[in-house]
C-alpha cells in the first residue's frame, strides 16, 4: 500500500520521512490540500527505477525491431558477438 502523507510533513518531519524511504525502499507521496504533488524515494531506488526504465525501453525497442525482420539469432550467436565487440573495445582502449 503506497505511503501517503501532507506535504508540510517534509518540513516537519524530514528525518522521519528520509528514514521511511531508506528503510523500506519505496517512495512517500506528498500532496498539497488532499492532491498529489511529490514523490520522495531514495537515490538507490531512483536509479534503480531508471535502470529498470531503460532496460524496458531497450527491450520493448528491440521487439519493434524484431517485427521488420524475420532474421533470428541463437542465444549463442548473440552472446559471441557481444563478447567480439568488447573485445574490441578493450584492444581500443588499451591501444
Amino acid at each position: 500500500m503506497p505511503k501517503i502523507r501532507p506535504v508540510s510533513d517534509l518540513r516537519n518531519h524530514f528525518a522521519e520521512i528520509t528514514r521511511e524511504v531508506q528503510l523500506s525502499d519505496e517512495p512517500v507521496f506528498l500532496t498539497k490540500n488532499g492532491v498529489g504533488s511529490i514523490v520522495v524515494m531514495s537515490m538507490e531506488s531512483y536509479e534503480q527505477k531508471r535502470y529498470d526504465s531503460m532496460v524496458y525501453d531497450k527491450l520493448h525497442e528491440a521487439e519493434l525491431q524484431s517485427l521488420g525482420t524475420t532474421e533470428r539469432r541463437s542465444h549463442a550467436e548473440v552472446m559471441a558477438k557481444a563478447r567480439d565487440l568488447l573485445h574490441t573495445a578493450e584492444d581500443q582502449k588499451r591501444a
